[in-house]
């Protein structure tokens, strides 16, 4: 359980995200991401990064029971700077970021997706930001990065989600398939990337980053600031309870 990295012939890193059941990532866990990718674009074998996951989606974004559960703003504040260490580490990658996603993709998720280089997708995928509805504010830069500007506000105001198939109808995900094709699928454009020159892939990487209008470390960072805002006025903590409250009493019903 955790962040595990795998390497393959080919100069293939797969890092895969794994904490049951759906991909809530502690604090630690977001350094630890950001360790891993950032660890593999220096590897000098590394051609090309896959960033997937297991379990039940690819990931539910922060894990709210740790906020909850620890005094002051400790937990909260560490999230914010794991995540932006996270989303930091995808962009700046030396080397491509293949993304693979299933079921959900929430929160921090989409985060990752959105500082990634390709994305892949199952026909099961859906992507959103619920943070309106915890209190909380960011992604709205990443979100930005794969839908255009209006359907972001709409999305984000109202914590709706998206197919994958939508977002393949946008062109930020470059293929849907199904569930059980998705991890050959990544391998597969992957593949592609790592027969490339590995000194033009790397340079490549850097100048299409370097001419990238959007200043996504800096966006993101500016969002986080009104997250801690808002949680000086005790707001986000009643939301995030009450999301917990209602996931426990949805799993005593399905019990």
């Amino acid at each position: 359980m955790g962040i595990s990295s795998s390497h393959t012939e080919n100069g293939i890193i797969e890092i895969t995200i794994d904490y049951p059941p759906v991909n809530a990532v502690p604090v630690r866990g977001w350094f630890e991401l950001a360790e891993a990718v950032t660890g593999a674009g220096r590897d000098p074998r590394a051609r090309v990064v896959v960033l997937r996951a297991g379990n039940r989606g690819f990931c539910a974004g922060v894990d709210l029971k740790e906020i909850q559960r620890s005094p002051g703003f400790e937990a909260l504040i560490g999230a914010n700077r794991g995540c932006a260490k996270a989303f930091a580490a995808v962009y700046d990658c030396e080397v491509p970021v293949v993304v693979a996603v299933h079921g959900f993709c929430l929160g921090g998720g989409v985060g990752l997706v959105g500082n990634s280089d390709i994305v892949v997708a199952s026909d099961d995928a859906t992507f959103g930001l619920p943070e309106v509805d915890r209190g909380a504010l960011g992604a709205a830069t990443h979100l930005a990065r794969l839908v255009p500007q209006h359907l972001m506000r709409t999305l984000f105001y109202t914590a709706r989600t998206v197919s994958a198939h939508t977002l393949h109808h946008h062109g930020s995900v470059y293929e849907v398939v199904p569930r059980e094709r998705l991890d050959d699928a990544a391998r597969e454009i992957a593949g592609d990337v790592a027969r490339k020159d590995p000194a033009v892939i790397r340079a490549a990487k850097e100048a299409i980053n370097g001419i990238d209008p959007q200043r996504v470390h800096q966006s993101y960072r500016f969002e986080q600031g009104f997250t801690f805002e808002l949680n000086l006025t005790g707001v986000p903590d009643h939301a995030r309870q009450a999301f917990l409250d209602g996931n426990h009493a949805r799993q005593a019903n399905d019990g």
